[in-house]
């Protein structure tokens, strides 16, 4: 009796998670509509944007993924090259209080000061509703949201999944790719590949 109510337990514990999965963000459908607070204190929703490109960039300042990408300036190029074309850049944390990385508005901003973070907003997202919603996994995971509010791209920033910045020239940028072929009128080329980092501190 224990045995199948175990069995039966788990069994809702699954579809559950499935549930779960299934509302995740899916490519070339509308992105899920959030609303979220930044470092100084105002409130941002997906739908202010409408007719803007999107970039969501999931961080952790100390992963060490994510030094990868934001010690050399990679990360902060293609955030200010983005930008200077009309996109807007929302970076986005989802690490719980106590977790590594969990920041308040002050604490992102001393890590926007000391990267040189040139994000659109740096969005607070501590109790990973937001995150849960798009399926984040990685720091730094990426999404890309066309104008009309459809996801285009999810996946790496990069094609090498290495924690070496040195690997970071000879990689494709697929979300500049990506922000190029958008503005171009092209459909994405590569609309979905496989994140790296550390895993997102829910």
């Amino acid at each position: 009796m224990l045995r199948t109510l175990a069995l039966v337990v788990a069994g809702i514990a699954a579809f559950a998670l499935a549930g779960t999965a299934s509302a995740a963000a899916r490519i070339n459908e509308p992105a899920p509509e959030f609303t979220l607070t930044d470092s100084n204190g105002n409130s941002h929703s997906l739908s202010d944007f409408r007719g803007k490109t999107v970039v969501l960039e999931w961080t952790n300042a100390e992963c060490p993924f994510v030094v990868k990408h934001y010690k050399p300036g990679n990360m902060q190029r293609q955030q200010a090259e983005a930008t200077a074309n009309g996109v807007v850049w929302l970076t986005i944390n989802s690490g719980a209080p106590g977790k590594q990385g969990h920041v308040d508005g002050a604490g992102a901003n001393a890590v926007i000061e000391k990267t040189g973070g040139k994000q659109t907003a740096y969005l607070i997202d501590a109790d990973g509703t937001v995150g849960r919603l798009y399926g984040a996994r990685t720091t730094p995971h990426m999404f890309v949201i066309d104008g009309e509010g459809v996801l285009r791209y999810m996946g790496a920033i990069d094609s090498n999944p290495s924690g070496d910045p040195a690997d970071i020239a000879g990689a494709t940028q697929y979300v500049e790719v990506a922000l190029a072929e958008l503005a171009a009128g092209k459909p994405v080329s590569t609309p979905v590949t496989q994140p790296y980092g550390c895993s997102v501190k829910y």
